[in-house]
């Protein structure tokens, strides 16, 4: 190839695709990539079910990550309100981000809210959720008894995130580890947090986020460390995904973590796979993992509104912005279920109740009831995008094909065909990378 034609190919793979064919080509992508064809092998004890047995497979999870924040949880304002915010959140989420601002959690020196956080991630373990702590280092507050010597803060900086990765392996295994590194000298940080911004100032930011993940890596091996930001551009990858590599050049990082607060207005469709694209080039997953539409006014004179208003101002959620919300909700959760490097998305915040910035930014109102929103991702969560129960039949071998979206499952016999006096069952889980057949065997339902 010469070199007019390598350009003309290069131009070609970076050309962005139209939004026609990014919404038109959904679901295609979504069957490609987030459903898979397996085989199961079933037995009893050694024992295998004969030909023509059937067994009913009901879908128990997504292996997507669907989730909110979940900074409410008891604190809705009334039990009825707990009860309903706890109910809303367990029937449509399999994920949630639980507070780690340091400011707010150790607001006395040696005194982390740990009792508040094990609340919370048991409530999560209780009704199969998964758990994700955010941020371990964020420099947008000092914590007020923190020192001027930045040796010292550094150290107890370091000392934290350790601490916190470590105390909570196996509860919570995935972390937002630095946030927002990008912009970490924007003037609120410098005016708010002199202490730990002054500290990445003079490490520089390469050292510092690489100093805070090999800490949170310490603490627990396993856990899954995310870069998380609100920059999405090519500064971001330059300045802190690029810089976040161990000395040959491996990357310390297991996710990509976007921020897509959309309050002004929804990202067009361009926008959102633009950035998907950009990511995903470094080959990790990419987590959406803040993300708000609201359902109330928009517009350049917000802000002076608010100001005139003062406490008097009330951004409200009406019918049509609840309507517009659903729309742009629909859209944005379509197009990132269908990017293949796309592996969670988290709502910010479930319910308009003391939503950041006063916004109505929840998928509930301030009482608790579903917005539109809400029940359009409910059709698609676990609807559209739910594999529903089926009866499949058995072949020799105890073998039973099957096609249905990643997650996780449970097999039970549907009728037992001399095979077994009593209902048997089995769980499994249906992922990426499954090639060959897999193994289940079936027990006894208690």
């Amino acid at each position: 190839m010469n070199v007019l034609t390598l350009i003309l190919a290069a131009a070609t793979l970076a050309a962005p695709l139209p939004e026609a064919d990014i919404l038109g080509q959904a679901d295609a992508r979504i069957e490609k990539h987030r459903k898979g064809d397996i085989v199961l092998r079933l037995t009893n004890n050694g024992r295998v079910p004969p030909a023509g047995l059937h067994v009913r497979i009901r879908q128990t999870r997504h292996a997507f990550l669907f989730g909110s924040n979940i900074f409410k949880l008891g604190a809705c304002g009334s039990p009825e309100a707990n009860a309903a915010y706890e109910q809303h959140y367990a029937a449509l989420l399999n994920y949630a981000t639980l507070p780690f601002y340091w400011w707010h959690y150790e607001k006395d020196r040696g005194r982390p809210d740990y009792d508040k956080t094990k609340v919370m991630a048991d409530w999560c373990a209780a009704h199969n959720v998964m758990t994700k702590g955010h941020p371990l280092a964020w420099n947008w507050f000092d914590p007020k008894w923190l020192p001027d010597d930045p040796k010292e803060v550094l150290r107890l900086q370091l000392e934290r995130i350790e601490e916190c990765s470590r105390r909570f392996a196996g509860q919570i295994d995935i972390w937002d580890v630095v946030n927002e590194a990008t912009h970490y000298d924007r003037p609120d940080c410098k005016k708010n947090s002199p202490r730990l911004t002054k500290i990445i100032r003079d490490m520089g930011v390469g050292p510092f986020v690489r100093a805070a993940f090999q800490a949170a890596r310490k603490g627990n091996p396993k856990a899954t460390l995310i870069i998380n930001d609100y920059a999405v551009g090519d500064e971001f990858a330059a300045k802190v995904i690029d810089e976040l590599v161990d000395d040959e050049g491996r990357p310390l990082y297991d996710v990509i973590g976007i921020q897509s607060h959309q309050h002004g207005g929804a990202w067009p469709a361009e926008k959102i796979w633009d950035v998907c694209e950009r990511f995903a080039r470094y080959g990790k997953p990419l987590h959406f993992t803040e993300t708000t539409f609201i359902s109330g006014a928009q517009g350049r004179n917000l802000a002076e509104q608010r100001q005139q208003a003062g406490s008097k101002f009330k951004w409200a959620s009406t019918p049509e912005g609840e309507k517009r919300q659903a729309e742009e909700v629909v859209r944005f959760y379509t197009i990132l279920f269908s990017h293949p490097a796309v592996e969670a998305i988290t709502w910010w915040d479930f319910t308009d109740y003391n939503a950041w910035q006063g916004a109505p930014a929840g998928l509930l109102r301030e009482d608790m009831t579903p917005k539109p929103a809400y029940e359009e991702l409910m059709k698609r969560i676990k609807g559209t995008w739910w594999t529903t129960e089926t009866v499949a039949t058995v072949e020799g071998n105890g073998e039973v094909r099957f096609r249905g979206f990643l997650g996780d499952y449970t097999v039970t016999t549907a009728d037992l065909g001399g095979f077994s006096d009593r209902p048997l069952s089995g769980d499994f889980s249906i992922g990426k990378t499954n090639q060959k057949p897999i193994e289940v065997d079936l027990a006894f339902i208690p």
